[in-house]
């Protein structure tokens, strides 16, 4: 027996049902396609709009950063107003936010549409989920969850494709316009056949101050470290740096001593919670600066079309599609120590190996067989990754717990974006020649295999092999969940597809076995 539904649940054999499940997978759509067609664009952009490295980096990174900042309060609006509701708002402004990156006539402009973007993708990318769980009768939920995910993966697997047909078709800008019929669809099917919940816990207290010292850390030290490369150590550069880190320590006080913090300290008392964020921040910093790089490399080094460079990269994702739930099945069994090891130590060797794509690269020598290693060690990675973040916590705060991790990794991609191409000695127009980007890649490479490096140790010495078998630290809470008939909180996406963040995932709640 399930859980006891609500009046108005529905199941997915209904029309009513569908209609919900299709009206999350084209919001999701919108947010999984932006994060990967995105790159695909970026050589064109920056030819067309005469733009230097700095902007490309912009482009990317001021997307990430209202997105990274604002995710989590988005999810908090949707709770207390409305989660229908504030999805919608969400993808309304994502989409007007696109069409203003479709049209924009300076680099500038673009920038600016992008940060308008990204707050369009905190207000629905948490929502496109949360519309599943309290409208679809429990026991249709895993099926629903698993349509919504599974739908989400093609997308993401098609992304670069599609952004590269687009940008060697009708141009880069076709890219966001993609997304104004999405929405024109979406909000329609939404407003008519999603019914409105909310959580009635929630109130309208919301920690908008922690989102502002949050987003203001992190942008003032992006900017530091994607203008160090032209101006060097001055000042222009070291006092945002410095105001950032002090941003930083403010955003950590607030959080430590606000009553209804938007990021609860208390959660990190958890060694595992702890330790798998630890190894998120260096798998995800290492994803954004690989593909970031990768696809410019593909097209400014190799010589690769957008719609080429685009699908290249399918390897990576399809692997994702077709076997992530079997990783997160092997998870379950073996514990997540050994993959959450193995993984990243793959992704490292894929990332080396993609050194030998340079000036006459041959894709199935050079390019396939670093992309197929990448895509076996994200497989292996990332379904016991966000696995470990639901069970090292109370059920209750597993919802925020995936939420904090998925910010986390979005804002370790924004950070090493802006860094990488520092570290990597990339100038500011070595994206026009082949031969400076192919010297400054080979560089870049062997910092993101380090850093994954780094995150596999960590898991090694910090992931506990029986992480999934407790509900969440300290040692007595699991001994009292298991002596109660309960197991920890278990993911309820299958499909892991989406290579900047682990997906928002609030958990399939444990249920007690009959009496």
């Amino acid at each position: 027996m399930g859980d006891n539904p609500p009046p108005t649940a529905v199941r997915i054999s209904t029309a009513a049902g569908r209609w919900v499940v299709l009206t999350t997978v084209l919001g999701s759509a919108m947010a999984l396609l932006d994060s990967t067609v995105v790159n695909v664009a970026l050589p064109r952009i920056g030819l067309d709009l005469g733009a230097d490295l700095a902007v490309l980096q912009w482009t990317v990174n001021a997307y990430l950063l209202t997105l990274a900042g604002l995710i989590l309060l988005g999810g908090a609006l949707g709770d207390r107003f409305g989660r229908r509701r504030v999805f919608i708002v969400g993808v309304v402004w994502f989409a007007l936010a696109s069409l203003l990156c479709g049209l924009a006539p300076n680099a500038g402009m673009l920038i600016a549409a992008r940060a308008l973007q990204g707050i369009g993708g905190a207000l629905l990318t948490p929502g496109s989920l949360a519309l599943i769980q309290p409208v679809i009768h429990p026991d249709d939920r895993a099926r629903a969850v698993g349509l919504w995910s599974g739908f989400g993966g093609v997308g993401a697997a098609i992304g670069p494709f599609l952004g590269g047909w687009l940008v060697d078709g009708p141009g880069w800008r076709w890219v966001f316009f993609l997304n104004v019929p999405l929405a024109a669809v979406c909000v329609p099917v939404a407003l008519r056949h999603v019914p409105e919940s909310r959580d009635p816990r929630a109130h309208g207290r919301f920690d908008v101050l922690g989102a502002v010292l949050g987003a203001l850390a992190l942008g003032l030290v992006t900017y530091a470290l994607i203008a160090a490369p032209q101006r060097g150590a001055s000042l222009s550069v070291v006092l945002p740096a410095v105001a950032g880190l002090l941003a930083g320590v403010a955003f950590v006080y607030a959080e430590r001593v606000r009553p209804e913090p938007m990021l609860p300290l208390t959660l990190f008392s958890s060694r595992q919670f702890t330790a798998v964020n630890a190894v998120t921040l260096c798998v995800y910093a290492a994803f954004g600066g690989f593909f970031f790089l990768v696809v410019l490399n593909l097209q400014v080094v190799v010589g690769y079309s957008a719609l080429v460079a685009g699908t290249a990269l399918l390897p990576t994702t399809l692997l994702m599609l077709l076997l992530s739930a079997r990783s997160g099945e092997l998870g379950k069994r073996i514990g997540p120590r050994i993959p959450l090891t193995v993984g990243p130590l793959l992704c490292a060797a894929g990332m080396l190996l993609m050194t030998r794509a340079g000036v006459g690269a041959v894709y199935w020598r050079d390019v396939l067989p670093a992309l197929v290693v990448m895509g076996l060690g994200m497989v292996v990675l990332v379904a016991p990754l966000t696995a470990t973040v639901l069970a090292s916590v109370d059920v209750g705060r597993a919802g925020l717990a995936s939420g904090i991790n998925n910010a986390a990794a979005r804002a370790a991609g924004l950070v090493a974006v802006a860094a990488l191409p520092l570290l990597a000695g990339m100038g500011a127009e070595a994206y026009r020649s082949a031969d400076r980007f192919s010297e400054a890649f080979r560089r870049a490479m062997p910092i993101c295999a380090a850093v994954l490096v780094l995150g596999a140790l960590i898991a090694w010495r910090a992931v506990r092999a029986d992480a999934l078998e407790r509900a969440g630290e300290p040692e007595e809470a699991a001994e009292g969940a298991r002596a109660a008939g309960e197991r920890p909180c278990r993911p309820e996406c299958a499909y892991h597809c989406g290579v900047g963040a682990p997906p928002l995932d609030p958990g399939e709640r444990p249920r007690k076995p009959p009496a």
